[in-house]
């Protein structure tokens, strides 16, 4: 018989109610565990990296993160990416950046190519005048895109959020840093404050690194130890308006200089979607209140410096008002090398020069490759100091330009302005941007310096022919970016460079090798954790360029006619690498016309063979030559390739 048909209907109600408070004590009892439990903050999300911040540092750096296989969580404190205004401007050496992403045909396709600047002024005497034009990128600049590619910053954004959105990592909005706790057992991993949300619930993030890109007010470089902005601002304030003109005045589609020796200086910048930039400087008297300076004051004083010209807005997007501050964070990554900065958290500086997010983002170009064998445990130390090193110099040195840059477009003295664009052209480019000698960096013996493929310095471009399919290509895109080294091998002759080739690639092969034992430890790494893929890659085919190591990508240069030479008289590890077999034949498609070997480096004798080391970024980190009609000479490059490689990387514990 059931229990329940032993009770009566009132015994059942006293069993239930008992006085009538039994029942609601235990409703109650449920409903403030369950209150209790919901107030529990979330257990801590787990990831490899964190990067706070999802302006163009930060989605650069998680988005090639994310393409090497590295466990990734981007978080921001905006409810949604940069809709208009900032950062605008693209040089010549961020175009090349994007197209060895795969990701610049977008941006091509939609923004506004700056040829030229002009510089014109205006006197008490002499009406606004032309004074000159120059060559915005002169052809001494060695680049495949010789102008500024305008486009906004939201733009940029879009690009990188996609690239992550197909390898199914999305940005964290609404979460704001607060503050960061380093572990006394160093093994462990950082925990990450933040708030989420307008309720502001605390959440927290179990990371292996922290990277602050959350800009010029960075709460994470207020929470490093002694990393401080240092540096100072300029008197001067410059409005921003960005919109549709309707003007009369002849120049609006070149970067231009107006100087007002009455009003100030505005400077013009073309934009995409028939817009225009302009930057106007607002000359103030002793006692102009600044809360004046709105939208209406800087368009009125826009009118007056471009007089007798007429300007007028079809439509306004952005407006915006600032001081110009050069700083350099005194420090740019913690006393355990786990917590770094780039972009805006680390340097400020005036938006003319159109650097701040190419800097920026070649900050996180350059420290991405070195997080993914720092998080595989494949890097030493000296590799992740190497970040401060080399992008705090670049810091420095693009302050002390942007100050005299910033102060002589204020004076509006065009002469000096265009010695000073002749003087630094190079810089502004990106392509001048050099890293100084260090353990990626090693000097070279000065008798081999006479070609352009330094140690410190981006690979030069230079077109060769792919020998599998004829392609001619740019061989400093061609291999995808896919966090490896590549090591280029040039010679005049492969048959006559045959015994040296065997010997070499044997020795590199050998279990005594350590780009050998390196390899097979990083194949490991792959295996459990792989790079992501995107639906891009079945025609890219990233694969192609892995299939010896997934840290070095062996490539082969050669001047030799395509008739006299197969693939299959290469030794076995350079016929696996058949996609990077290259015929130095066609300068006359070069940008200076001239030979790959010529222009890397400078001469090469008939027997001779030359090793080129590019590192994961695109820059030379060492460069090696040795005569072939030696014995011992490919052995002896073996070892020099080891050596170089132990200088800074690792075997997993």
């Amino acid at each position: 018989m059931a229990p329940g048909a032993l009770h009566s209907d009132t015994d059942m109600a006293e069993q239930q109610n008992g006085d009538g408070r039994q029942q609601d004590g235990s409703l109650e009892i449920t409903m403030d565990a369950l209150a209790r439990f919901r107030s529990l903050p979330l257990p801590p999300s787990e990831c490899q990296v964190c990067v706070v911040g999802a302006g163009p540092a930060g989605l650069m750096l998680a988005a090639n993160l994310s393409r090497f296989g590295i466990k990734v969580t981007i978080i921001d404190d905006r409810a949604d990416q940069t809709p208009v205004g900032r950062a605008d401007g693209l040089q010549p050496k961020t175009i090349e950046t994007f197209r060895q992403m795969r990701l610049a045909d977008l941006l091509l396709l939609r923004g506004v190519r700056v040829y030229d600047i002009s510089f014109w002024r205006s006197t008490e005497d002499e009406p606004l005048h032309r004074l000159g034009r120059e060559v915005h990128y002169p052809p001494i600049i060695d680049v495949l895109d010789p102008y500024i590619l305008l486009v906004h910053q939201g733009m940029v954004e879009s690009l990188f959020i996609e690239d992550m959105r197909k390898r199914g990592v999305e940005v964290r909005r609404n979460t704001a840093f607060e503050s960061y706790n380093v572990p006394e057992d160093k093994s462990r991993p950082l925990q990450v404050n933040c708030r989420t949300n307008v309720t502001q619930d605390r959440r927290s993030i179990h990371t292996q690194y922290l990277i602050g890109c959350d800009g010029a007010h960075s709460k994470v470089r207020k929470s490093i130890p002694d990393a401080r902005p240092v540096g100072m601002s300029q008197a001067a304030i410059w409005g921003v308006l960005d919109g549709e003109l309707v003007t009369d005045f002849p120049d609006i589609w070149s970067k231009t200089l107006v100087n007002s020796k009455e009003y100030g200086s505005i400077l013009i910048v073309p934009r995409e979607r028939n817009m225009t930039r302009l930057y106007i400087e607002l000359k103030l008297g002793p006692k102009s209140d600044r809360r004046e300076l709105g939208q209406e004051f800087i368009m009125q004083r826009a009118k007056k410096i471009m007089a007798p010209y007429e300007i007028d807005w079809k439509y306004l997007e952005w407006f915006g008002r600032y001081q110009i501050g050069q700083r350099v964070a005194s420090r740019f990554n913690d006393n355990h090398l786990r917590a770094f900065l780039a972009g805006d958290a680390s340097h400020t500086h005036s938006p003319k020069s159109a650097q701040g997010m190419n800097t920026s983002m070649h900050d996180s170009w350059n420290l991405a490759w070195k997080l993914n064998f720092a998080v595989r445990g494949l890097a030493k130390p000296v590799l992740m100091e190497s970040y401060e090193q080399e992008r705090r110099k670049i810091a420095l040195d693009l302050v002390n330009f942007d100050y005299e840059h910033a102060y002589q477009i204020a004076g509006g003295d065009a002469v000096a302005i265009a010695e000073s664009f002749k003087t630094n052209v190079r810089f502004m480019s990106g392509i001048g941007a050099e890293y100084g000698e260090n353990c990626i960096n090693r000097p070279i013996d000065q008798l081999w310096a006479m070609g352009e493929a330094k140690p410190g310095c981006l690979l030069p471009p230079a077109k060769v022919t792919r020998y599998i399919d004829s392609n001619p290509v740019d061989i400093q895109l061609d291999i995808p970016m896919l966090g490896q080294f590549r090591i280029y091998l040039l010679m005049w002759d492969v048959q006559q460079s045959g015994p040296f080739l065997e010997t070499f690639c044997q020795a590199i092969a050998s279990r005594n090798s350590f780009i050998s034992r390196l390899s097979a430890a990083a194949s490991v790494s792959y295996a459990t954790q792989p790079r992501l893929p995107a639906p891009e890659d079945i025609y890219h085919r990233p694969e192609r360029y892995t299939v010896v190591s997934h840290l070095f990508t062996f490539a082969l240069i050669t001047t030799m006619p395509k008739t006299d030479v197969e693939i299959s008289d290469l030794p076995a590890l350079l016929q696996d690498s058949r996609w990077t077999f290259y015929m130095d034949d066609i300068p006359e498609q070069d940008t200076q016309g001239k030979l790959c070997t010529n222009k890397w480096l400078g001469s090469l004798g008939p027997g001779e063979v030359a090793i080129v080391n590019v590192r994961p970024d695109g820059y030379v980190g060492s460069v090696g030559r040795w005569d072939t009609s030696m014995d011992d000479s490919g052995e002896e490059a073996a070892r020099w390739l080891d050596s170089y490689y132990e200088g800074f990387l690792q075997l997993p514990a």
